[in-house]
């Protein structure tokens, strides 16, 4: 059976791995060590537990603050600035109104305009954009 560490599964649920451990840590979701030290969950366990997420409306953790590095905020391009060699990108995820700076040429690639899906991505002061 296959097993799947605590940011994998965090991936696979769509959380942080902080949130992932947390749940791990209050039993929500069985974990075993591997022989390095690794807490992994059985994909069985975790296949479950993503159902029961989902027949429960979600994670649970919707007014959690979203501080640590790791964050994501899927959202809507509400605004694309281009300069000679900049740019600024805008999103709006939910209630939160993200803005980042980045090389004309990265929003060319990853094809950004108004009214598309992206999402935000928070380390420190630095915003990253994914095209979703």
């Amino acid at each position: 059976m296959q097993s799947y560490t605590i940011g994998q599964a965090a991936r696979l649920l769509g959380v942080s791995p902080d949130t992932a451990r947390r749940w791990a840590d209050a039993g929500r979701v069985a974990t075993h060590r591997d022989e390095g030290g690794r807490r992994l969950i059985d994909g069985r366990d975790l296949a479950a537990f993503s159902v029961e997420i989902a027949q429960n409306g979600g994670t649970g953790d919707e007014d959690v603050s979203y501080t640590s590095a790791r964050n994501a905020f899927p959202g809507i391009v509400t605004a694309v600035k281009l300069g000679d060699v900049a740019a600024q990108v805008e999103i709006q995820a939910g209630p939160h109104r993200l803005v980042s700076l980045l090389t004309r040429e990265a929003v060319e690639e990853l094809g950004l305009e108004v009214g598309m899906q992206a999402t935000a991505r928070v380390k420190s002061t630095s915003v990253h954009i994914d095209r979703a």
